[in-house]
């Protein structure tokens, strides 16, 4: 008899069980199919092109490349050119824009008065289109017509190629994408210094501690998950650049500001070499993923250790 009722409890609890998970799983549905065709399908189709010779009579993949099109992909100085142009500004960008994102959140969160107009004023470049930004921050930057130039010229600076130079073309990309993406990681930080703890910090008061220790000491290894997390998200945003290099250097000049993003869009869509791209953006596509599982790899140890 205990061994029915055992039985019985047993087969009722996998049925709940599996009425738990369809449940679950009919809810997520519409998500999941929404997905499938608006990601898995243009992923698995750039996966076939880029293994196959491309008709343009057809517009269509028509016999199969192996991976001739990921050997000259790989042996393409322009593609790996534009591998290091990314890369650089990368590095240059990420760490300014968390930097500044988290120490103006942090001044905006402190109490003073007209806090919340700056606030809301801080937060137009955020939606601001990134073309409209590249168009506006191009005519700025202008070294005759630009306010930037008549602002330096007040002080005896002579006008400034921003867009002619190499090197000023990519400190000009760097500065409007700032520009676009301080708001956004200012925004993180700001709700997460809200979300701390305050009798961490009242305790940190009464021993006496200054702004600069509260800072150092406990606001930082507070936020660091955050800092880490915020990092992740504006590199996959920051690795996808390309509207705002199309509307201000168009990779110019030379290959000096050619990020990849724009070379695969250059070769796929003007030059019409689709198979190549294709195999360019997979390329792309695998870096980013590995970068993105290390950066979380070590995001979760970061975690651990606080």
């Amino acid at each position: 008899m205990s061994i029915e009722l055992s039985r019985s409890r047993s087969r009722a609890r996998l049925r709940s069980r599996w009425k738990d998970v369809t449940g679950r799983w009919m809810f997520m549905l519409p998500a999941t199919v929404l997905l499938v065709a608006v990601l898995a399908y243009p992923l698995m189709y750039t996966l076939q092109i880029s293994f196959s010779e491309f008709d343009l009579a057809t517009f269509g993949p028509s016999g199969s490349a192996g991976l001739d099109n990921y050997t000259e992909a790989l042996a393409n100085e322009s593609f790996q050119n534009s591998l290091v142009v990314t890369g650089i500004y990368l590095v240059m960008a990420l760490p300014l824009q968390i930097v500044l994102g988290f120490a103006i959140a942090y001044l905006l969160n402190a109490e003073w008065r007209g806090r919340g107009v700056i606030r809301a004023l801080f937060l137009i470049p955020m939606v601001v289109a990134p073309v409209v930004s590249g168009g506006i921050w191009k005519m700025i930057l202008d070294p005759l017509w630009g306010g930037i130039s008549w602002f330096l010229g007040l002080f005896g600076i002579p006008p400034i190629d921003w867009f002619g130079d190499a090197t000023m073309s990519m400190v000009s990309i760097v500065l409007i994408d700032t520009w676009r993406s301080v708001p956004f990681v200012a925004l993180i930080a700001s709700a997460a210094l809200l979300a701390l703890p305050k009798d961490i910090f009242e305790a940190a008061r009464v021993d006496g501690a200054n702004w600069w220790q509260t800072l150092r000491s406990v606001t930082l290894p507070l936020l660091a998950p955050i800092i880490a997390a915020t990092f992740i998200v504006r590199w996959l945003g920051a690795v996808k650049m390309f509207d705002v290099v199309l509307a201000t250097t168009n990779g110019g000049p030379g290959e000096a500001t050619n990020v990849v993003n724009l070379y695969i869009y250059q070769q796929a869509f003007r030059l019409l070499k689709f198979s190549e791209s294709s195999a360019m953006a997979v390329i792309v596509l695998v870096i980013t993923m590995v970068l993105t599982f290390v950066f979380l790899y070590g995001s979760k140890k970061l975690e651990d250790r606080l």
